[in-house]
């Protein structure tokens, strides 16, 4: 359906997006520029094309297409949906399921499983119907995520994540310990120049990451431990940075096909073979965030799924 909105401007000499942008919360500004593109913003019956026009005053029309429907297919996957409302919705993201559609996953994301469980529910993000995505979980991390419907909730859930105004808690099985048993890892991180799929920690270059750790129980010989279980605070949310900081205090992950630098111990292989466990222990385990449209702070945490849960079992008893 389509919409017209009417707009008065009493001021002038701004920019006219940024203008619109500001009296109309639920559209970008780059969605009101890709409007005007379109010749959608009028004044006086007179479309408004120019990007970089100012802005007079008047009354300006607003025509809203109806959102396109998305490139990715609508899929009926199975979520576990933790919260919903008409701005966004909370999902405990399964291990194995990548989040957006690319090269070597092309469909089965959890954005296909979006556009089918919300079908018109998802207003549109840019004239889009699809769910904005605003942070990432690797494929084979499990945990909570966080996705928008709207447009004004995915502009506020990135000022939250540019900002790091929230909670994100993640739980590691690791082999070894970090040491000391609690402490921050501050580095800079960035492509590797070795293997351009890898993130490694940088001298120069790269970007700021934070990670505040605490090691919550040691598996093995006391003086030695085999393994650990490691919560990690988020400071930034840079790309593999738990995996590449664990990894650089010499406790990685277990089960990181990228990041493991070596087997573990004996019994602790054994214990991942018995587990079932196929891919990095990593959940995300607490998400707590304002509601970017209510105000309203909401906060969800996850227990690990079976794989992380069994394998800890089996390492309690090394």
């Amino acid at each position: 359906m389509t919409t017209t909105l009417t707009v008065e401007l009493a001021t002038a000499g701004a920019r006219l997006d940024r203008a619109l942008a500001d009296l109309l919360p639920d559209l970008s500004r780059s969605r009101v520029q890709a409007l005007m593109a379109e010749g959608a913003v009028t004044r006086d019956g007179e479309a408004m094309t120019d990007l970089s026009a100012r802005a007079v005053t008047g009354t300006y029309r607003i025509v809203i297409p109806p959102a396109r429907p998305a490139d990715p297919q609508a899929e009926d996957i199975a979520l576990d949906i933790l919260f919903e409302d008409e701005h966004l919705v909370v999902i405990d993201k399964a291990a194995g399921m990548s989040a957006h559609p690319a090269p070597g996953s092309p469909d089965g994301t959890l954005v296909n499983a979006l556009i089918h469980h919300c079908g018109a529910s998802l207003s549109g993000i840019g004239g889009v119907a699809r769910p904005g995505i605003v942070h990432r979980l690797d494929k084979n991390t499990s945990g909570v995520m966080v996705a928008a419907k709207t447009d004004a909730a995915h502009r506020g859930l990135s000022a939250l994540f540019a900002a790091h105004d929230l909670e994100r808690v993640y739980i590691a099985l690791t082999r070894g310990a970090p040491a000391p048993a609690r402490g921050e890892i501050r580095t800079r991180l960035g492509r590797s120049t070795a293997d351009r799929k890898k993130i490694a920690v940088l001298r120069t270059g790269g970007r700021d990451a934070i990670t505040h750790y605490t090691v919550e129980a040691y598996y093995g010989p006391t003086a030695k431990p085999s393994a650990a279980r490691v919560s990690c605070r988020l400071e930034t949310g840079r790309t593999h940075q738990i995996r590449v900081h664990l990894a650089h205090k010499g406790a990685p992950c277990l089960g990181d096909p990228t990041y493991g630098s070596g087997p573990p111990a004996p019994a602790v292989r054994e214990a991942i073979s018995a587990s079932g466990l196929h891919r990095q222990a990593l959940h995300a385990a607490v998400l707590g965030f304002r509601h970017p449209i209510t105000g309203a702070f909401l906060s969800f945490e996850t227990p690990p799924p079976s794989d992380m849960s069994d394998l800890q079992h089996v390492l309690e008893n090394l």
